[in-house]
């Protein structure tokens, strides 16, 4: 009988060796923290030491992904221009994970994030929903673009690239 591979993403450990301190980068009160570090059970679509990546709860699409910093992040408003780096690798991650699910028509897709005090967790998480044009109702509402609660991923890295190195 053939042998069954593990298809779980590897754990990241992100606490400290031989310690009860969590290591920095790790909120234990934020839930993206506890997914990230899988105390969740939810299941990890893609985890590296940068970022990680899991299904969105709540979908607001048939593909709706949320793209985080594995290490604690603050939501997209504490940014600096020092982080633009990191917002274009989270949106380049969110494609790879679209095109590994088939979906290649990027012009019907909606990247974002929600402006505070619209976000629900504090740690940094992109949205990738896809096809962006079967969001029902309330989808529209809640990822709607030009609101004041819903800002794109190129709106945040034009943001961040004018605010230069100040908050």
């Amino acid at each position: 009988m053939a042998e069954i591979q593990d298809t779980q993403p590897a754990r990241v450990d992100i606490s400290k060796s031989s310690s009860n301190v969590p290591a920095e980068g790790y909120d234990k009160k934020c839930i993206f923290c506890r997914i990230v570090n899988n105390e969740m059970g939810t299941e990890l679509l893609h985890c590296d030491e940068e970022i990680s990546c899991f299904r969105d709860i709540k979908p607001g699409a048939p593909h709706h992904y949320l793209v985080v910093p594995t290490k604690h992040v603050g939501n997209c408003k504490s940014l600096t221009k020092e982080h633009v780096p990191l917002v274009k690798r989270m949106v380049d991650k969110g494609k790879e994970i679209l095109e590994k699910n088939n979906i290649t028509d990027l012009s019907d897709v909606r990247f974002g994030f929600h402006w505070p005090p619209f976000c629900s967790v504090t740690h940094l998480h992109l949205h990738v929903l896809a096809p962006a044009s079967q969001m029902g109702f309330m989808s529209r509402l809640f990822y709607r673009l030009n609101s004041y609660w819903f800002i794109t991923a190129d709106q945040l890295i034009d943001l961040l690239n004018s605010k230069g190195e100040t908050n």
